[in-house]
């Protein structure tokens, strides 16, 4: 079965607005534990525009399901990263002028810093993922930083409709294949919701997604314990129609 992150950047948004104290993401991040999900995701920005050090350390504190800790190959947030201790590090881009992470890390032209995060992250027991496009050039690459997870970026696939959607599938199909065949565990994320997450489910090999805006979302009008319900339920369906 494929595991379901959750990420809750978006209630620390909400939270940020009004800079006050609620709603709190680490209550929501128990509820989603409450509705099934396998793990709780936060980005840690170094402009601290959402989610903050406290709490990351609440959560590490609080949850009983693996951490992922998306974060800047920034020496600042790797020591915040060696005194939380997640389960997981997920090394992502980072512009301080995007409303979202808008693409996968180039792990070709930052390498020697990619190589140096991973490193330190993982001589300290915590394992690595890289947030990348679905580019083998660059899946070659972060396979010799020694990262042992690798997140397929999803945003192109997620934007896209009709035959360029059936386009931008199949390179993340391509992606997949190729990350498997160099020794990554295949993770996905971003942009993914509930009508197009069966897709992405179904490729072989797929062993968790990562879904933040479109579970918060669903969340205000259901609550975010039946949101988790409601994607976990849409994950399982395709991947029984798949007879996986």
């Amino acid at each position: 079965m494929v595991k379901l992150g959750v990420n809750i950047d978006h209630v620390a948004t909400v939270r940020q607005a009004r800079r006050g104290h609620e709603p709190d993401p680490v209550q929501a991040a128990v509820l989603a534990e409450l509705g099934g999900a396998d793990g709780i995701t936060v980005h840690l920005r170094e402009d601290r525009r959402h989610i903050n050090e406290r709490d990351v350390m609440l959560l590490r504190e609080t949850i009983n399901i693996p951490l992922n800790l998306e974060m800047a190959c920034s020496e600042e947030i790797i020591q915040i990263a060696l005194a939380v201790m997640p389960e997981t590090c997920t090394l992502v881009p980072e512009k301080r002028e995007e409303l979202t992470t808008e693409g996968g890390l180039d792990v070709i032209s930052n390498y020697d810093m990619v190589k140096y995060t991973v490193e330190q992250l993982m001589n300290a027991g915590i394992a690595v993922s890289v947030f990348i496009d679905p580019d083998n050039r660059q899946i070659a690459k972060a396979c010799e930083t020694g990262a042992k997870y690798i997140e397929l970026h999803t945003g192109s696939y997620a934007e896209a409709k009709g035959m360029q959607q059936r386009g931008e599938l199949a390179k993340l199909s391509t992606a997949a294949d190729f990350a498997l065949e160099t020794g990554f565990i295949v993770n996905a994320g971003h942009g993914l919701n509930y009508k197009n997450v069966g897709e992405v489910v179904t490729l072989r090999g797929m062993h968790e997604v990562n879904i933040g805006h479109s579970i918060i979302a669903r969340s205000i009008f259901t609550g975010l314990t039946q949101a988790v319900k409601d994607m976990r339920e849409a994950m399982d369906r395709a991947a029984l129609h798949a007879g996986l």
